[in-house]
């Protein structure tokens, strides 16, 4: 295979695979720290100590090449030594999102087949809760990471299974992506260009890394001298103080990160604090300029989806509201229902194609049909819409799917109408995304009681807590007589009215 044009030098076509990579950062000599946690630097011999440590521990559980472990923690110096234990023992690693519960966690396990779990304490009941035969369950806390040995590299092929990441971005369950060594590579090459790092720069990561905007990070400092800060967690009342004692540089922004921010009074950020550069997705044309203003960064605004290696466009000129034209890698197509590409203007489904081979998903695990719809005729439909100017720059319009995007994760109208269809005074519901003041959407709930049953809304809310995730938990909710059915029995969402005016709203 031919060299591709636009990554660098030192990539083939045929080199996309992580492993050597990974390994070859681990074992060399180099004094830069590529992680500092919570303040604390992380060399690279620390963290080639307890890769390795992980390595063993993993074989002692009889683990071979290519079984699946599901790994559901939060953010520490041992998720990311396990991760990277994972990719170079040739294991496929399954992030848990932590704020699963019930019957959406239960899912995940079921369709993955894991042979282990490794839990952090406060998720240990949750998962043992489960009916999950074969699974064996870890706590992290409880792992002997005693035993020395030296780091091992089981070879494996770029498009080998890296990760199994779970999205939520049609209706229905849950699909299983199959996220590739290639595709990880190429997540991490796009993740520099589109966030601007280079050698010197620190980039604060405080996203969940079950999600594939922390996930995506994880290799950056193999690739460029750069660091990354990693925190447990995004803390409004404690960012400041933690971007400037890390000398931080870059911001991803996700789930309303830049809204949460910019809702802080006035004086929040301490005099001279400043972001070099914030890149990510949502941020609105008339919100631009006040961010720019206030927060004194430049906005890198891209669009992507974890289906296409994470990243397809960027807005690198600044035009306030647009993610930009596509990746160099990347070409690009609005089309209408009939697969004709429609005028300047005009809203058409983002449709994407590339000559790299393997940067799109080589398809969901054990759903023929999903994979037949998103990938037809070697391009990825991605199922989402936008329109393009005069210019050629692009504008996102939203999801053509049944689904929501509540800061920063996909949310299926199913998963969400799955869990109140168990409520025994529910005949039937409907969810729909609506604008959020923060984030990208909130959940609007119609809810048809069996007659004579309604439930107060607040009761409601304290059943519903536990099954959803936090993000899954509608914030409006109304009571409808009667839904409009199509012939085939199905709820005609579009006549359900997105004013939130009247709706009972959560806390």
């Amino acid at each position: 295979m031919s060299r591709s044009p636009y990554l660098p030098q030192r990539v083939e076509n045929d080199q996309l695979d992580v492993a050597p990579l990974l390994y070859a950062g681990l074992v060399g000599n180099d004094p830069h720290a590529p992680i500092e946690y919570e303040g604390q630097p992380l060399s690279r011999a620390q963290l080639r100590a307890d890769v390795a440590a992980f390595q063993q521990w993993l074989r002692a559980q009889g683990l071979v090449q290519g079984d699946r472990v599901a790994v559901m923690l939060n953010n520490s110096v041992q998720h990311i030594a396990l991760i990277y234990a994972l990719v170079l023992s040739g294991l496929t690693w399954v992030p848990i999102n932590t704020r699963l519960r019930g019957a959406g966690l239960r899912y995940i396990f079921e369709h993955a087949k894991p042979r282990l779990a490794v839990v952090d304490d406060e998720f240990e009941p949750l998962v043992r809760e489960q009916p999950l035969p074969g699974v064996a369950i870890a706590n992290l806390a409880q792992i002997d990471l005693s035993a020395a040995g030296p780091l091992e590299h089981v070879p494996s092929q770029g498009g080998d299974m890296l990760c199994l990441i779970y999205t939520s971005g049609t209706t229905g369950a849950p699909k299983g992506v199959v996220f590739t060594h290639r595709m990880m590579r190429i997540a991490t090459e796009a993740a520099l260009l589109v966030a601007n790092i280079r050698d010197g720069d620190r980039a604060f990561l405080w996203e969940p890394l079950c999600h594939i905007g922390g996930a995506q990070m994880l290799l950056v400092p193999f690739l460029a001298k750069a660091t990354l800060l990693v925190v447990d967690r995004f803390s409004a009342s404690q960012f400041w103080q933690q971007w400037q004692d890390n000398r931080a540089t870059h911001l991803h922004y996700l789930g309303g990160v830049l809204d949460i921010l910019m809702q802080m009074p006035e004086g929040s950020n301490p005099l001279g604090a400043r972001i070099s550069v914030a890149w990510g997705a949502g941020v609105a044309a008339s919100n631009w300029q006040p961010i720019r203003e206030r927060l004194g960064c430049e906005l890198r605004e891209c669009y992507g989806m974890t289906e296409c290696s994470s990243f397809a466009t960027l807005n690198g000129s600044g035009k306030p509201g647009s993610i930009g034209k596509a990746l160099p890698w990347i070409r690009l197509q609005l089309l209408d229902e009939n697969d004709q590409p429609v005028s300047v203007g005009a809203a058409g489904q983002i449709v994407l194609e590339s000559d790299l081979e393997g940067a799109f998903l080589p398809g969901y695990l054990d759903n023929p049909e999903a994979t037949a719809k998103a990938l037809r005729h070697g391009r990825l439909y991605t199922g989402d819409m936008a329109r393009q100017d005069a210019d050629g720059d692009l504008y996102f319009i939203g999801r053509s799917s049944d689904s929501m995007r509540v800061r920063g994760e996909n949310v299926s109208a199913w998963e969400v109408e799955r869990v109140f269809a168990e409520h025994p005074c529910i005949e039937a519901s409907a969810a729909m995304g609506v604008k959020g003041a923060v984030g990208e959407q909130e959940i609007f709930l119609y809810v048809k009681f069996n007659a004579g049953q309604a439930v107060d809304w607040s009761e409601l809310v304290q059943w519903a807590r536990p099954r959803l995730a936090a993000f899954q938990l509608p914030r409006y909710y109304a009571a409808i007589e009667r839904f409009d059915l199509t012939p085939s029995q199905r709820i005609q969402k579009h006549k359900l009215s997105p004013d939130v005016g009247q709706a009972w709203a959560r806390a």
